[in-house]
């Protein structure tokens, strides 16, 4: 049996090769099989032949980058002669002159410039700074600290029937709520004092700037005006669902609102296929942690707050969001109540709201709310963005990833709408919850004889003694802080209205009281605004769902305090 099973192979072997050639003298084959092979062949080169864009990436991406750059150039010159008004043309050279800065630096190394720096900072500033004991350079800190705040209070002339009293008891009110601050941190005996303390100075010199120069103003302005017009483009979608007047005169939440979050999600999801967002951060990263020994995203946020927005800067960092530290959670969650958005200014401002006032007020509160946060929730792990980004976390899966940009925007777009949807649920069950409340305490107040027993009648006096320390002249505390109960429970648009109704009333507030108010209303630290964040974040990172919740409130107070801070600075100023 085993030598006719060999047999049977040998055979079934003979008939295969002489199958798989021809009968040609000297074994030669046909000549259509010759063809055939030779075609395979071919074939399996060119799909193995890169082409010639892929052979040569480089020469073709430092062309198209000098292409750029010579379109900016171009630009540029063009701008300058055509419109040639002051403002513009200051806009226009530092855009067109950073772009081909950064050009330019893909192909001269940075150690170009970084060298004669580090040559000349180094043995002359850093290395005898840091020479010195810690308790002495932080004693230096705190001084310089000291000074800028009693310079500011005391250094420049009265205005708007000030006295220097007025200016004391805001320089006391910083103290305090800095120390209220310290005393509830929550991790006391790991707080990090360098971020607190240039934090602080950062906000005090913000004030200065922006209040006792011109060119600050505008600059800040400029930024914010900028951000409102890129975020409106998102209302042209919303337009055309809807119409053009309930996008204009209307300002309905669910279109306005969430018609830009969709839409600059998508934009953002964008930028990180393109590798925008990576640099980006990446250079925030690295300035932020020489400066306050932060990390980049949370410097991204914070920095991006005042004019995007707080649920719109936070999707800056959409894919460091589940990484993240519950110390950079909650800072960026209250960077986000600190401030209010670049597209919601313009509404404030056609209210009466001045300008100056709103533009300062959220620049010194990205300062402010990292100080703020620090104090109150030190760093006690290590983030993966602090120095450099060293993981790229904005790609996604292989199997999931963009093919193209177009595609990455509209995978952005499909996210964008589960944040929305997120948004919407928890705004209005925490609106509902707030009127619920409201509405067995003046259930139960009608027992006592209070027929408008609200959250915001027991918070209007509870804030009375925090008013105070802000600096507002007696008369008007009571009515300020009625103002600051009613934006932490409905809205600061709300509060603005009754601000802009109460100065046209016979009883008019102070201009000191005006002005301060002004200030302490211009954040989005509101239980709405908690829903938002909430909704936010949980969407962005939905294993971190509890922990959010949890320091939501945390991070709410302190976002409202930051506020009221600038307001006690802005006060000593005025």
């Amino acid at each position: 049996m085993a030598s006719s099973n060999s047999a049977l192979q040998e055979g079934i072997s003979e008939n295969k090769s002489s199958n798989s050639t021809a009968s040609l003298p000297n074994g030669e084959k046909d000549s259509s099989d010759r063809d055939a092979e030779a075609n395979v062949v071919a074939v399996d080169a060119d799909e193995n032949e890169p082409s010639w864009f892929a052979r040569n990436d480089g020469l073709v991406r430092r062309w198209s980058l000098l292409a750029l750059a010579a379109l900016i150039l171009g630009w540029w010159i063009s701008a300058t002669v055509l419109h040639a008004t002051r403002h513009r043309w200051v806009v226009q050279t530092f855009l067109a002159w950073s772009f081909i800065a950064i050009i330019a630096f893909r192909f001269i190394p940075n150690s170009v410039v970084t060298r004669p720096v580090e040559a000349v900072w180094a043995p002359v500033a850093q290395r005898p700074f840091f020479a010195l004991p810690r308790y002495v350079r932080y004693g230096m800190g705190w001084l310089a600290l000291l000074a800028i705040v009693l310079g500011s209070a005391f250094g420049f002339k009265l205005e708007n029937g000030t006295n220097y009293g007025d200016r004391a008891i805001s320089v006391l009110g910083l103290l305090v709520f800095q120390f209220g601050f310290w005393a509830t941190s929550r991790h006391r005996s790991h707080i990090q004092w360098r971020p607190v303390i240039i934090g602080l100075f950062m906000q005090q010199a913000i004030a200065l700037f922006v209040l006792k120069s011109g060119a600050g103003f505008h600059i800040f302005r400029w930024l914010a005006n900028l951000a409102s017009d890129f975020l409106a483009q998102g209302l042209v979608g919303a337009a055309f669902f809807f119409d053009q007047d309930t996008v204009d005169t209307k300002h309905w939440f669910f279109v306005n609102v969430l018609a830009t979050i969709i839409f600059f999600i998508a934009f953002v999801q964008m930028f990180y296929h393109l590798g925008v967002m990576q640099w980006i951060i990446k250079h925030f990263a690295w300035f932020f942690f020489k400066t306050m020994n932060v990390s980049g995203a949370e410097a991204v946020v914070a920095a991006a707050s005042p004019f995007l927005g707080q649920g719109e800067s936070a999707c800056l960092v959409r894919p460091y969001v589940d990484f993240m530290t519950e110390s950079e959670i909650h800072l960026i969650m209250t960077s986000g109540f600190s401030t209010i958005a670049g597209s919601v200014m313009s509404a404030y401002i056609s209210l009466g709201v001045p300008a100056q006032n709103l533009i300062t007020a959220s620049m010194m509160s990205i300062p402010a709310s990292i100080a703020i946060s620090k104090l109150r929730m030190p760093e006690m792990d290590e983030p993966l963005t602090r120095g450099q980004v060293v993981v790229d976390r904005g790609e996604e899966s292989t199997k999931n990833a963009p093919v193209n940009a177009l595609h990455a925007f509209a995978k952005g777009a499909i996210f964008g709408l589960v944040v929305a949807g997120q948004i919407l649920c928890n705004v209005l069950t925490i609106l509902s919850l707030v009127a619920t409340i409201n509405g067995v305490l003046t259930w139960v107040g009608r027992g006592f004889g209070i027929h408008h027993l609200t959250i915001q009648l027991v918070l209007r006096y509870v804030f009375y003694p925090i008013t105070f320390f802000l600096g507002v002249p007696r008369s008007d505390i009571l009515r300020v802080s009625e103002l600051l109960a009613t934006k932490l429970v409905e809205n600061e648009f709300a509060a603005y209205l009754e601000l802009q109704a109460l100065m046209a009333s016979p009883d008019a507030l102070s201009k000191r009281g005006y002005a301060i108010a002004s200030y302490a209303l211009c954040g989005f630290a509101n239980l709405g605004s908690l829903g938002i964040q909430i909704g936010v974040l949980s969407a962005l990172a939905p294993s971190r769902t509890r922990l959010i919740a949890t320091i939501g409130l945390s991070a709410m107070i302190c976002g409202f305090i930051s506020t009221l801070q600038a307001a006690g600075i802005a006060g000593m100023l005025v």
